[in-house]
């Protein structure tokens, strides 16, 4: 039997549907403001952004892999195993305590400049750069774990300064993290790397601003920063080539301009939901590298508008929780490095997709946790897994972990003293979760 609905009614309906909505959109900053937000949007973002890397990588290398080895899963094998590698180093950063990060910034500075040494003398050119190092059989691209480094080494420093009360006069706000940066920009220069270049420079310029530097002092690096790139472009006559063709790439379209060009005719094709996965026809011998620098081409020509929204939207994700962990943190290092890894990951993404819309100049930096290399994928992964301890280290955040007790890998850690539920203070918080917990369930008896 049919049971008809009173117009009255139905049209009651409407408003409290509509009630309902608002009063969820208006619960999202409540549900957004909760002890772990930070940490769970950082890794969900950074897992969906890896998933779909791997993905992207197997479709977009598929040509060239079978046409140079016979084995249209080769490049892809080789990326498998760089987050297999990663994975576990992301798992384990999420778990260190802070001060190993602390320690981690001059050795792996040292390091990061005796490797772009060595590429500076012995490393290979590949079309005009000379950035990529053979170690073991094995090549690397040095100033990848570069930007970690100087990340993490620019936080501590500017960090300890400032729990010192030395950060009084612009002197000690540039020395000793400007020359610092200008040896890792120099080396990186000379083997022709202008992505990498600008992409340090935003590191520092983020820890300048985090720090608290006045604003002319600021402004001032800014323009510093500026007049360098400038020069670094007018000294080098195949960066003056694509700088025209950026302006103009339909002024040589089988030259400079092809790359561009070609990736613009893939995002064309892709129109709002792509051709599927597999389908892209510029990956072809068509489009120069689709498999790195323009990846996220192949990624629009497959997926679409909706494919490439979602990736800006992830990396947008990425970078609020970042800063967030950084707004939230009372440590300064903290604050500091939080705020130094966001926008280094941030910032390259920008620049990438950026050169593959045509906005920027093709700079040839990857597209972070997408685009294929262990080089930078390794790297990246590491530093989200320090993000991860970092967003951990939140007041509210570490009394919701100790409530829940240590994790396989902090009991693991904890025999090597390297795990957070060591310190004193992790044991204090969980033993007032304890307590709270036990107390709590004395009144639920009564």
């Amino acid at each position: 039997m049919a049971v008809t609905i009173p117009s009255a009614d139905r049209a009651d309906a409407h408003p409290r549907a509509g009630g309902a909505v608002q009063a969820r959109l208006r619960d999202i900053p409540q549900r957004l403001d909760r002890p772990l937000t930070s940490y769970y949007l950082i890794f969900g973002s950074s897992a969906l952004l890896i998933a779909l890397g791997l993905v992207m990588v197997l479709s977009s290398s598929m040509v060239d892999s079978y046409t140079d080895t016979g084995s249209a899963y080769s490049l892809f094998q080789k990326q498998v195993v760089a987050a297999a590698i990663g994975l576990p180093l992301m798992v384990i950063a999420s778990h260190l305590p802070l001060s190993v990060f602390r320690l981690m910034g001059y050795p792996a500075v040292l390091a990061s400049v005796a490797l772009l040494v060595l590429t500076v003398f012995q490393g290979e050119e590949y079309y005009g750069a000379t950035r990529w190092l053979e170690i073991g059989g094995v090549t690397v691209q040095a100033s990848e774990p570069a930007k970690l480094a100087f990340a993490l080494w620019g936080a501590n420093v500017l960090a300890r300064k400032e729990e010192l009360r030395q950060l009084l006069e612009w002197r000690q706000l540039l020395i000793p993290v400007l020359p610092g940066c200008g040896v890792l920009v120099i080396l990186v220069l000379l083997g022709s790397d202008l992505g990498t270049t600008v992409v340090l420079m935003a590191i520092f310029l983020t820890l300048l601003w985090v720090v608290g530097a006045p604003g002319r002092l600021f402004l001032a690096m800014i323009a510093l920063v500026g007049a360098l790139v400038a020069i670094m472009i007018a000294v080098e006559p195949f960066r003056i080539a694509r700088l025209m063709s950026f302006l103009d790439p339909e002024a040589d379209p089988t030259g400079s301009g092809f790359q561009l060009l070609h990736g613009l005719y893939a995002l064309g094709t892709g129109g709002v939901f792509g051709v599927g996965i597999g389908g892209s026809r510029e990956k072809w011998g068509f489009l120069p590298h689709p498999e790195s620098d323009f990846i996220f081409a192949i990624l629009g020509e497959e997926l679409g508008l909706i494919g490439t929204l979602i990736v800006v939207g992830l990396f947008g994700l990425l970078g609020y929780a970042g800063l967030r962990v950084a707004s939230r943190a009372d440590d300064p290092f903290v604050r500091l490095a939080a705020a130094s890894l966001t926008a280094w990951i941030v910032v390259q993404a920008l620049v990438n997709i950026g050169t593959v819309i045509g906005v920027l100049p093709i700079t040839g930096i990857p597209l972070p946790l997408v685009s294929a290399g262990g080089s930078s994928l390794i790297p990246t992964m590491l530093a989200l897994g320090i993000l991860l301890a970092l967003a951990k280290s939140e007041p509210d955040a570490r009394e919701a972990l100790a409530a829940r007790g240590p994790s396989r890998v902090q009991r693991a850690l904890s025999w090597l003293g390297l795990d957070n539920a060591g310190t004193p203070a992790a044991k204090a918080t969980r033993g007032q979760a304890t307590i709270g917990s036990r107390q709590a369930r004395r009144n639920r008896r009564r």
